[in-house]
This record gives structure tokens, sequence and C-alpha cells, in this order.
């Protein structure tokens, strides 16, 4: 991944917190970093098939702003712009989860069924969105890291990623039980 341009763990701005935008004073700024994020998405879906989704965030390139897309399963893009969770489900579960910016391994981390985010428009409007299951496995994962987490820091004490080759979940997409 670092060779399509993917900042690897050990940047200090993978740890660091993200500027917030002022909206909409820096629309133009934030439509930039949200067509940069694009652009590596798709030189990412380049080099590997994301059958969970996938997701970047902006200290993953390089640009400490508070803007993160997702790409969903089933082909929706999830704008992220200034997102705060606000809201977490008591239920959890856990699932591995992979990173661009160390993708040899994959860690199992615990995350809430149910989130909702806080997160502005372009146009400076506060919105509030509630992603569940998968997708909020996703969306969690890229807030985390606009507060310079990484997924690591999730995993339960003692936990550790394994190799990407010993892991058998690559192309399928995350199982859940019935919706309760």
């Amino acid at each position: 991944m670092a060779a399509i341009g993917i900042v690897q763990e050990g940047d200090p701005i993978l740890t660091a917190p993200s500027r917030l935008f002022s909206l909409p004073d820096e629309a133009g700024d934030a439509r930039r970093v949200v067509a940069e994020l694009h652009s590596a998405a798709d030189r990412a879906a380049g080099v590997h098939n994301f059958g969970k989704g996938m997701g970047i965030a902006a200290p993953q390139i390089g640009i400490d702003r508070a803007a993160a897309i997702v790409r969903t399963p089933e082909g929706e893009a999830i704008t992220l712009l200034n997102p705060r969770i606000i809201e977490e489900s008591p239920q959890f579960d856990e699932q591995y989860e992979g990173c661009l910016s160390f993708f040899d391994v994959r860690g199992m981390v615990p995350r809430p069924l149910s989130i909702s985010v806080e997160h502005t428009g372009v146009d400076g409007q506060q919105r509030i969105t509630i992603f569940e299951r998968g997708h909020a496995r996703l969306v969690a994962h890229e807030v985390d890291h606009l507060y310079g987490t990484l997924y690591r820091a999730k995993m339960r004490p003692g936990a550790e990623p394994i190799p990407v080759s010993e892991y058998r979940g690559t192309g399928r997409s995350w199982q859940y039980g019935p919706a309760r």
C-alpha cells in the first residue's frame, strides 16, 4: 500500500488528531481532500478486492484534516467531514479488521453494532447518521483514524493481529446473525 501513496504505521500523522474543517468557509478544501481520498481508494481497489468494503481517512494520505470516505460492500460511497461518534449501541461484536496503513496483518476488534455519527456537510449543516453492523464497523474504523487511533488500540488486552497469510476472510463479508 505504501507504493500507491498510503502512509504507513510509524508516521506520526497516523497518531495525531486531525484538524477540523470550518464549513462552509473551507468547502473548497474539503472537496479537494475528498477527491484525493477517492483517488487513493481507487488505487487501493486496483490492487486488492475489498469484499467487506473499505475506507480511507485523510491522515492515511498525509493530510491532517478531519475527512474520510467509506465504500460499502453494496457500492455506496459515504463522505465524513468532522465526524464524531455521539452514541454507541450496548451490543458489540468482534470481527477481523485490516488497515491500509499496516496491510500485512488483520486484528480481531470489538465494535458496537450500531453507532450514531454527527458530521458536517460542505454546506456547514450538521447531520446525524446512524450506521449499523458492517457499515458501523467501517465508519468507526475511519473515525478512529481522525482521532489518531489505530485499530490495534481497540483490540482486547493481550490480543495480537495475525499475519494476513493466516487470515481466511479475504473477499468475504463480515458475518452477523439475524437483526434483533
